[in-house]
């Protein structure tokens, strides 16, 4: 049985697959641009905050992201796929001017996406919202740690 899992950065991929790595690690603040590059015109896009369709929707909402971020960057650390899907193991480090004292955070995610016409036209991150956003504000990033220090004793 033949077996078309790849578990590594440089295995031999789809065409959409090694556009979306790459490019995702070059996706900044300034070039949402490239975008344009990966996502097919019907995009499904889910993440923890939203859900969007299509690709103009996927934009605004990206644009609107990223409008206040001093810099976002990730970085892919594995990637497992097989056929038209592949899941994404990443880290994103960003900054914010009013989260964290402005200092950067990081945080661990996945994606589960899917291509078609060489481009992915269904994309959902997997992360924990909690540590991206709520413990990085004064009052809630105190409640947030408490809350998950109790929920584990």
């Amino acid at each position: 049985m033949q077996n078309n899992v790849s578990n590594n950065l440089t295995a031999a991929r789809p065409l959409w697959l090694s556009n979306f790595v790459s490019t995702y690690q070059l996706l900044s603040t300034d070039n949402l641009d490239l975008l344009a590059t990966i996502y097919h015109q019907h995009v499904t896009f889910i993440d923890p905050m939203h859900q969007v369709e299509g690709f103009d929707e996927l934009y605004k909402y990206f644009d609107s992201l990223y409008q206040n971020l001093s810099s976002c960057v990730f970085v892919i650390d594995n990637v497992i796929a097989e056929g038209d899907e592949a899941a994404i193991y990443w880290k994103m480090s960003y900054q914010h001017h009013k989260l964290n004292k402005g200092q950067v955070v990081t945080v661990f995610g996945t994606s589960h996406i899917k291509g078609k016409d060489d481009k992915v036209f269904y994309h959902r991150d997997y992360l924990d919202l909690g540590a991206m956003l709520y413990e990085q504000l004064p009052f809630f990033g105190k409640l947030t740690k408490w809350i998950k220090t109790k929920a584990a004793n």
